[in-house]
């Protein structure tokens, strides 16, 4: 559309829905990462327009119950503040000329690009209220202890480094936030993020690109050279210590969060086939039911109530995860190592890469019965400058072999051991 500004298009059939979605995309640093937390928060509260949420809801009673979301997100080493309408195709409305697909590219351009503004800031009772629920969301980050365990995990990993920064932000930050300096920042933000507006539904005969460009509030947008980060893992030190780090809350079951490092060359790392690998050895190692650590770890030995795996190509690290009878992490973390051991050693079998296959394939098949996947996938693309199609996606899975998957196990290194328990 512009510098800086693209528009992607997914026509489908599938659904009697259109889904509009405008992310921005800017790099994680700590001084902004409660910002945006708080940023996405007071937009969705109201606009020049529709300057109330009530106001807001009833435009969108009025087109026929559209629904309107809003969130954050940390893909790679970005921060993306993330924008939904979801409305229904004028095909299935009781009459013409609707033109529900403006209607909603106006209402969301308007949240996003026209908020309220009194006295040369935001309005200070949004500030105010949305202050108090961002810290409530931070605070409780430690309810739910699975997802606690892996952030800290990833935290003692990535000390001082975007990858480790929590996406909601931080409470002591929220202090020094005000009406002024949020709306200095928003428009510092507006002005030099990445910005990519996705349309998924049924578009035949409809001019999108028009339909985008003659938006008031778009076109008021300036070209820039974005502030984002093209997501790669970076080569990490192979001779790293280990780190060990226990910590204690009140918990009923120990919960072992171990990540790996991938030593990789630049060469390899650049290789867009690289992420397939890595996800095929997951799904083999800890990603399926099927998988090493769920039948040794779990069903065999009976050690874990939950254990499993999970490959980041954006950071490049797998994370192995299992929730545990405090007493047993010392022969929990013996037996996850030792299915490690096994994976370098190439004991695994065809019938587990097929199993494996099978699974991820069936996964990939999915994402486009979802609007909000397809374009959630299609985002992590664009932002790690990748750009495969999911019946690419599915070939380059297919493609792998037992050798590279081998290849693959050899370079992986403990980084951080966590663990939490009473």
């Amino acid at each position: 559309m512009k510098q800086g500004i693209k528009l992607h298009t997914i026509n489908t059939n599938k659904f009697k829905t259109n889904l509009i979605a405008i992310f921005l995309s800017t790099p994680l640093i700590r001084e902004n990462v409660t910002k945006n937390s708080l940023l996405v928060s007071v937009l969705r509260r109201g606009c020049e327009k529709y300057r109330t949420q009530e106001e807001i809801s009833k435009k969108l009673e009025e087109m026929y119950g559209a629904e309107f979301n809003c969130g954050l997100d940390k893909i790679g080493k970005n921060h993306v503040l993330k924008f939904y309408i979801e409305s229904i195709n004028d095909e299935f409305l009781p009459q013409n000329g609707e033109n529900m697909l403006k209607q909603s590219m106006d209402i969301l351009s308007e949240i996003i690009f026209n908020p309220l503004i009194q006295d040369e800031g935001f309005n200070e009772e949004y500030i105010n209220q949305e202050k108090e629920n961002v810290k409530q969301i931070i605070e409780a980050k430690k309810d739910n202890k699975a997802n606690y365990a892996i952030f800290r995990c990833v935290e003692e990993m990535y000390k001082n480094k975007p990858e480790g920064l929590y996406k909601y932000g931080y409470t002591e930050d929220l202090e020094e936030i005000n009406t002024k300096n949020l709306y200095s920042y928003y428009n510092q933000l507006i002005n030099t993020c990445k910005i990519d507006i996705f349309i998924s539904g049924k578009l035949d005969g409809i001019e999108v690109e028009k339909l985008v460009q003659e938006n008031e509030n778009i076109s008021k947008l300036q070209e820039r050279s974005p502030l984002f980060t093209v997501n790669k893992p970076e080569q990490k030190n192979g001779e790293k210590e280990e780190n060990e780090v226990e910590e204690k809350l009140d918990v009923t079951q120990g919960k072992l969060v171990i990540g790996y490092d991938v030593i990789a060359s630049k060469d390899e790392l650049e290789n867009k086939k690289f992420r397939y690998v890595g996800m095929l050895y997951n799904a083999i190692l800890g990603g399926t039911a099927t998988s090493k650590l769920f039948q040794n770890v779990r069903e065999k030995e009976s050690l874990a109530y939950t254990a499993s795996s999970s490959f980041s190509y954006y950071t490049g690290n797998v994370f192995i995860n299992a929730g545990i009878e405090i007493e047993n992490f010392e022969k929990a973390n013996n037996i996850i190592k030792e299915q490690i051991e096994d994976m370098k050693k190439g004991e695994f079998t065809e019938e587990d890469i097929k199993n494996a296959k099978k699974v991820i394939i069936s996964n990939i098949d999915g994402i486009s019965d979802e609007q909000d996947t397809e374009i959630i996938y299609f985002l992590g693309q664009e932002l790690s400058n990748n750009n495969v199609t999911l019946e690419q996606y599915k070939k380059y899975i297919q493609d792998i072999s037992k050798n590279k998957i081998e290849v693959f196990a050899k370079k992986i290194r403990i980084n951080t051991i966590y663990f939490l328990r009473n």
